[in-house]
Parts: C-alpha cells; sequence; structure tokens
C-alpha cells in the first residue's frame, strides 16, 4: 500500500521548458532530503515527531500554491463545509504529510516488537479470508493517512507484500526511497509496464498494493464521479482485478488521535460488477472503487492529499479547473 511521497510541483510557463532534473539539481535536492531523513532517524522519537510538524509548518507557509490547490479543491468537493474548516483540513493534510515523512525515516528503526506502537490492526479477517481464496488480493488504497507506513507495517506484522510505485524524478532520491521501502520486507513494482508482474504476483496468491486516488491523464482512463465531479480515474486497477478474479481489499493506515498511532483498516472486498459488457463493466468497477475511496475520504477529510491536482484533467468541451 505504499507510493511516492507527492510533492507538487509549482513552476512558471518558462520553467516547464526546463528540464526536469538536471544532475545538479538532482544532487542540491539530495543534499537537503538525506540530512533531513537521518536526523528525524535518530532523534529521540518525541523530538523528531516535534521537528517532522515544525517542518511541515514552514513548508505550509513557503508553498502558497499547494494551499491555493487544496482551498480550490475543497470548495468543489466539500461546498457545504465552512473556510474555518477547510483551514484545519488544509493544515492537517501538511501535518499528514510530516507524520508520513517520519514513517518513511524511522523505517531503517521499526521492527516486529515496535510496529504495535505506531499502528494498530483492524479488520485484518477481511486480508485472511480474501488470501483463502487462492486468487491473490489487490489492495485498493490511496493518499490518504499513511501509505507508506501501512506497507511497512503490514510487512512487519508478518505479511509482505508488493507495492506499485511510480519513480521518483530526482534519480538519487528514488534509489534512498527505494531502499526504506523494502526495509521491512516488501517488495516494490515500478508502474510502467506492470501488468504482467501484477498478474504473476496474484496467480501465486500474494498481495499486491496500488494507490489508485490520483488524477490520470493516459490513454487506460475512464471518466467517474468523484465528490460528485468529473474525474479521471485510472482503469488498470479493475482491469486487473477482472482479470485476474483477484480479491479487490480497500485498505488504509489512518490516524487515531485519541491514541497518537494509526490504525491500518481493512474494509470488506469490493465485489467487481459481471455483466457481460466488459467497456461498461470498468467504467461500473472504476467507480465502485473511487466511491469507497470518496467514502473513506469523507470520514477523514484532513488526511488526505488535498493539494493534489485531482480534477485537472476534463471531459472533452470541459473548461479547465486549474
Amino acid at each position: 500500500m505504499a507510493g511516492i511521497i507527492p510533492f507538487p510541483k509549482e513552476r512558471s510557463q518558462s520553467s516547464r521548458r526546463m528540464p526536469k532534473h538536471t544532475p545538479f539539481r538532482s544532487l542540491a535536492e539530495y543534499s537537503i532530503v538525506w540530512p533531513v531523513l537521518k536526523t528525524l532517524q535518530w532523534l529521540p522519537l518525541p523530538l523528531a515527531r516535534w521537528a517532522s510538524g515544525s517542518l511541515a509548518a514552514g513548508v505550509r507557509l513557503l508553498t502558497p500554491g499547494w494551499r491555493r490547490v487544496a482551498e480550490q479543491n475543497l470548495r468543489l468537493a466539500l461546498p457545504e463545509t465552512s473556510q474555518r474548516d477547510h483551514d484545519r483540513i488544509v493544515r492537517g493534510v501538511y501535518q499528514q504529510l510530516a507524520r508520513v515523512l517520519l514513517a518513511l525515516a524511522r523505517a531503517p528503526r521499526l521492527n516486529a516488537s515496535n510496529i504495535g506502537g505506531w499502528i494498530q490492526y483492524e479488520g485484518f479477517e477481511h486480508y485472511r479470508q480474501a488470501l483463502a481464496k487462492g486468487r491473490g488480493v489487490l489492495f485498493l488504497t490511496a493518499h490518504l493517512g499513511n501509505w507508506e507506513l501501512s506497507a511497512m507495517a503490514h510487512a512487519l506484522f508478518g505479511n509482505p507484500m508488493h507495492v506499485m510505485v511510480r519513480p521518483l524524478d530526482n534519480p538519487w532520491l528514488d534509489r534512498l526511497v527505494e531502499s526504506l521501502r523494502k526495509r521491512c520486507g516488501n517488495q516494490t513494482i515500478r508502474k510502467q509496464d506492470a501488468a504482467r508482474d501484477v498478474l504473476r504476483l496474484l496467480r501465486r496468491n500474494e498481495a499486491v498494493g496500488i494507490l489508485a486516488d490520483q488524477n490520470s491523464a493516459g490513454g487506460d482512463s475512464v471518466f467517474v464521479d468523484f465528490f460528485g465531479v468529473r474525474a479521471s480515474a485510472t482503469a488498470g486497477f479493475v482491469k486487473l482485478a477482472m482479470r485476474s478474479g483477484a480479491a479487490v481489499l480497500p485498505g488504509f493506515a489512518l490516524w487515531k488521535e485519541s491514541e497518537k498511532r494509526y490504525v491500518l483498516r481493512f474494509y470488506p472486498p469490493l465485489e467487481m460488477v459481471s455483466t457481460g459488457n466488459p467497456s461498461e463493466d470498468v467504467v461500473a468497477n472504476t467507480q465502485r472503487c473511487q466511491s469507497c475511496i470518496e467514502a473513506v475520504i469523507r470520514e477523514h477529510p484532513d488526511q488526505w492529499l488535498w493539494i493534489h491536482r485531482r480534477w485537472k484533467t476534463r471531459p472533452p468541451g470541459e473548461a479547465p479547473i486549474y
């Protein structure tokens, strides 16, 4: 259930013509991120939590473009909520990113004996029953809660899995994050041309986690309703489910403020529609998956990545939202 730590880019029109990552830029970014991760890894945990939270507050002040995207998304998706609630949700988004960064930084220090202090299971029977069917498990997850910690915890609890990731633009950081994700026993699958690998793993009755909540601009996309607004979503996830017969299991690591830790919550599996019309089934099943993600976001709105331009791709003829 892991995925990339997304950092939306604020770029001017002229900067879009520049190469995404020169060797100098990659090295400069690495020279900033690596010390931050190492510092968070070795600080006493209470101090590391304070430091990551302070870092998030600073980043929030320095990224007005991200805040504008979040506010626009909230007006679009949750028009019934007040501006005060929107502000609270946006602050929560940054604090949630701080917790994701902290979990990734502490990966080398996480083990089976201490992971329970970070996260607990809820609904594990759904995973056990899905695996017992012998067709593999596709975890439906999102940039909601702590997607990095969810996969690490699942492995440390004795259930290593495979996670689909998009390589980071910075090759230095990509290698660093890749090594951290594998520390707890998981394996990664590169997103490009991954269908064959995923189907092979599902035939072996293994589990694969895929983040399916972001805007999809590729040819393998369909438009569905998301918070009452048409949104472009990847159809690849449900095509894998329909072809393999794997169980589709929604799972999210959600912050529980009362206990100051996460709960890795597995929901009952989603049944895939099969009417005999494959193209209609793909749209219907993609809608089911996106509606499931939406329902959990509505329960925990301050834990979703509102700074992402979720509604960027529009149906033909519609004006841009951003």
